[in-house]
Parts: structure tokens; C-alpha cells; sequence
């Protein structure tokens, strides 16, 4: 019987799942990026332009300052469009690097088979609320609930479904606000990958996807981009959405409360380093050479359930062979394992890929040309 975790990715339906292995050094490759003079080794400028994730981009602008001030021959442009408008400005050929939450399905590879997925480094997702009184109070959900919350099932905060699994907890008798992007999202595609593996209707009514048909449920709100959605949840009391965790800082900053999500051991589970981590290795290691692969739902103990690999989908065949070693070089030098570029994850609360990811994302990105 095949396991659900390793069927194939495509919109609707869940993502891949399976296993292989390498082994290269760091040392290595950190002495390949360094310039003998320090700076860049271009003879003139070059610009490179980037767009797509809005969880990625709080990053990937501080990468671009970091790298740009090394590298003076160099310009890099990012936007933050949403990770489907990423993928798809790679697709026509008008960005060298789109960056995406969501991997690309197996229809879109088979369409465009020069265009390669490559993690650049793990992120989460929270699921966050606005109910007033409650807010410091960690709520305790599921993916059922949380699914019949998005289809209206569940309406009201004091719902049976949810004051079960806050027992103690005086719920108010208000009508719940739930808000989805308006635009197509990576963050849709993990968060809807999380409600499609963790309940079976929802898999089967509307499946995941970075835009998929949401059902009507009763006062729903859209929101674009993970600013719209921290500011819709800030200025809607009683409202609930899911954020990338790029933007935790923010969201404590607005006093928004966030949900210790039930995982696929039963456990309920904060958003952390160390859970986004365990979430992380519990599924990495199955990351196939081509390295689309979800890592929504992990069955271990202390695992937080809505972590993703951060992409940089790209173009194997550049316009001309500077402008691919400058896109090789690039993203080369933002997954060299180090403590300065381990710093610039900790400030969006990211993680480094693990030495199986890296060294397959390693390869992918020698095949730019």
C-alpha cells in the first residue's frame, strides 16, 4: 500500500514525501563564494530581480543588503507579490529568482521542465486571533476545527468543538471572523495542506493549493499579503488567520494571540526553534533530489505541524552564462552554512537547512547555466 506522504504534488491533492541521501562540507563551498579581493568579481554591474513570498521577503531584503555591500557589482531587486505571482514572473521569463512557500506540482515541472524548486531555508506558519480578553491566552485548536471554522461549521467562539479543547476557558458567545489571503499564497498552500492532512473532508471538499475555491463561510474576510493579514486580524476583534512566522514579532507587537496547534502526535504545540526544528526532522530527511516536499504535519513528539521549506524557484537556463553564475553565486552564499547567515534567520525566526537539504539544494543550484 503507498504511503499518503509520498504521493504526488499537484494542486488539490497532497505533496510528495520520499527519501534519499549525500554528503559534502562547508568549508568547501564557503571558500568557492569568497572573492580574492572581497568584493565582486564582475567587471561591470549586474541586476538580478526577485519576487513572490511575502513570508520570504523580510529575509531575502535582508540578504540582499548583506550580499549587495560584498558583492558592489551587483544589484538585486525583490518584491513581495505573493508566491504564486513569483513562480508564475519565472515562468514568463521576467524575474531570476521567484520565491515561493509552495512547491511547483508535477503538472507544472512536466510543463516546464528547466524550472527547479531549491529550499533556501525552513519557515512556519501561525495561526493567530484577535478575541478580545483571550489574546495572552495560547487557544488550543485542531485541524477539524479549525477546517469547520474556514467552512462555517463552527461559528461561534464558544463553539462545542472549541470549548473542549480549552476546558476552563470562558469563550465568549461571538461570531467568528475567519480570514484567507485574497491573493495566490504559499501561505495558503501550507496552511490548506494542513487542514487537507489532518482532515479528511477538507482533502476531499477543496483540497490545497496556492489559491483553491474557498468555501462561503458566514462573514469571511480577504487579506493581502502577510501585512494585510496581520492588520485585518489587529483591526477585526474576533477575527482568526494564519501568518508566516517571519512576521512574529509583529504579531506580539499587536497583542495578537497565537493558537498551540494540535500535530500528528497528538500533542498541542507552540511555534519555536526547537519545534519548528523537530518538525523539520521528523520529514527532511525524506526530501527527494528535486526537493519538493512537505513537511506539514510531522508524526514526532514536539513537532510544531505547520513548517515549510522556503523556495527559490528558478530557471536552470539563464540568458547568458554571467548572469546564471551570478544567480548560482547568489543563492550559493545565502545557504552556506555559517553563524552570520544562521543570525539572519534567527530574525525572522527561520531555520537552517539541515545538511540533506543543503547539500541537495547545492546541486540544484550548480545546474543554473
Amino acid at each position: 500500500m503507498t504511503d499518503q506522504r509520498t504521493r504526488t504534488a499537484t494542486r488539490a491533492r497532497r505533496g510528495r514525501r520520499t527519501a534519499v541521501g549525500v554528503c559534502l562540507t562547508a568549508l568547501t563551498l564557503l571558500t568557492s563564494l569568497t572573492p580574492l579581493t572581497g568584493v565582486s568579481a564582475y567587471a561591470q554591474d549586474l541586476t538580478l530581480n526577485e519576487t513572490g513570498s511575502t513570508l520570504l521577503y523580510p529575509l531575502f531584503t535582508t540578504w540582499v543588503d548583506a550580499y549587495t555591500k560584498s558583492h558592489p557589482g551587483v544589484h538585486i531587486t525583490a518584491g513581495a507579490t505573493g508566491s504564486e505571482a513569483g513562480i508564475q514572473q519565472v515562468l514568463a521569463g521576467k524575474v531570476h529568482i521567484g520565491a515561493s512557500d509552495a512547491y511547483m506540482s508535477d503538472a507544472d515541472i512536466r510543463q516546464h521542465p528547466d524550472i527547479i524548486n531549491v529550499p533556501l531555508a525552513i519557515a512556519a506558519q501561525t495561526i493567530n486571533y484577535n478575541v478580545p480578553g483571550l489574546n495572552g491566552t495560547h487557544l488550543k485548536l485542531d485541524g477539524p476545527t479549525i477546517a469547520a471554522i474556514y467552512t462555517g461549521t463552527v461559528r461561534d467562539w464558544d463553539a462545542p468543538q472549541i470549548a473542549a479543547l480549552n476546558p476552563g476557558v470562558s469563550l465568549p458567545h461571538h461570531a467568528i471572523v475567519p480570514i484567507r489571503r485574497a491573493e495566490g499564497s504559499g501561505d495558503t498552500f501550507v496552511f490548506t495542506q494542513f487542514l487537507s492532512y489532518s482532515t479528511p473532508s477538507w482533502e476531499s471538499d477543496h483540497g490545497y493549493g496556492t489559491t483553491i475555491s474557498w468555501p462561503n463561510a458566514p462573514g469571511a474576510m480577504t487579506a493581502t499579503g502577510n501585512t494585510g493579514m496581520l492588520q485585518t486580524l489587529q483591526n477585526t476583534p474576533y477575527s482568526i488567520g494564519y501568518v508566516g512566522v517571519s512576521f512574529t514579532d509583529k504579531l506580539a507587537a499587536a497583542q495578537l494571540g497565537t493558537v498551540a496547534l494540535k500535530n500528528g502526535a497528538g500533542e498541542f504545540v507552540l511555534p519555536s526553534k526547537d519545534t519548528i526544528t523537530a518538525g523539520a526532522a521528523s520529514l527532511g530527511p525524506r526530501t527527494p533530489p528535486d526537493e519538493r516536499l512537505s513537511l506539514v504535519f510531522a508524526p514526532a513528539s514536539g513537532a510544531y505541524p505547520l513548517v515549510n521549506y522556503e523556495y527559490a524557484v528558478v530557471s536552470t537556463k539563464q540568458p547568458d552564462p554571467t548572469t546564471a553564475a551570478a544567480v548560482r553565486r547568489f543563492l550559493l552564499w545565502a545557504i552556506v552554512p555559517s553563524e552570520t547567515n544562521e543570525a539572519y534567520l534567527d530574525t525572522v525566526h527561520f531555520i537552517p537547512l539541515p545538511p540533506h537539504t543543503w547539500e541537495l539544494s547545492q546541486a540544484q543550484i550548480q545546474t543554473i547555466r
